[in-house]
């Protein structure tokens, strides 16, 4: 399955419907214009929450739907410190990871190592393992976008610093355990909290 945020809304591509939780609108793919014109709706639309378009072929069904967007890369990291908390930051007040636009020629393993310590002030973190990437789209003078984050679990064991990169927008940084971020979810994005169930409070 392929889940695709939208800000806080939301479109999940399943081989089937997916009845496990409620959708706004279920949509079984037929033809790539039906499809497009579905998208531009939701784009449009900020009152349907949650679409879940499906069908058998669902490789097909997501290279067409990534068509309609310009594609980017992005990458992060989910920091876990020795003493078992996690390194967060706040930006447009809201609870996020450390992540940033893949450059030219780099790794998204280089570029999340680089992120976290460009915007968290850290050093001596590394990658244990690569997570579940996330999607999200954003429109920017006219054109949609669709971004793929590479996510990496990384483990560190220094000094726990919460020293900010204020010109990239970052307010705070914090170090924080999973039963604080369990009663925190609600003001983080969805798609964080999607990474935070799956990597933090089920392990």
């Amino acid at each position: 399955m392929y889940k695709v945020h939208f800000e806080n809304r939301f479109i999940m591509i399943s081989p089937e419907p997916d009845r496990i939780q409620k959708y706004s609108l279920f949509h079984k793919f037929y033809a790539t214009a039906e499809l497009y014109k579905l998208i531009s709706e939701f784009q449009a639309d900020s009152t349907i929450h949650s679409i879940n378009i499906y069908g058998p072929n669902i490789k097909h069904i997501w290279k067409i739907f990534r068509i309609y967007f310009t594609e980017v890369g992005a990458a992060g990291g989910l920091v876990k410190h020795g003493s078992g908390k996690y390194l967060f930051i706040e930006k447009k007040g809201k609870l996020d990871l450390p992540k940033g636009h893949i450059e030219p020629g780099e790794e998204p393993e280089e570029c999340a190592l680089r992120e976290v310590q460009e915007e968290c002030g850290i050093s001596g973190h590394s990658i244990v393992k690569p997570l579940q990437p996330s999607y999200h789209t954003y429109t920017w003078e006219g054109i949609s976008y669709l971004k793929k984050t590479s996510w990496f679990l990384m483990k560190y064991d220094g000094d726990m610093i919460t020293e900010p990169q204020i010109k990239e927008g970052i307010t705070k940084v914090e170090w924080l355990s999973p039963d604080e971020l369990s009663k925190i979810k609600s003001t983080a994005w969805l798609s964080l909290t999607d990474l935070i169930n799956f990597s933090v409070l089920r392990t």
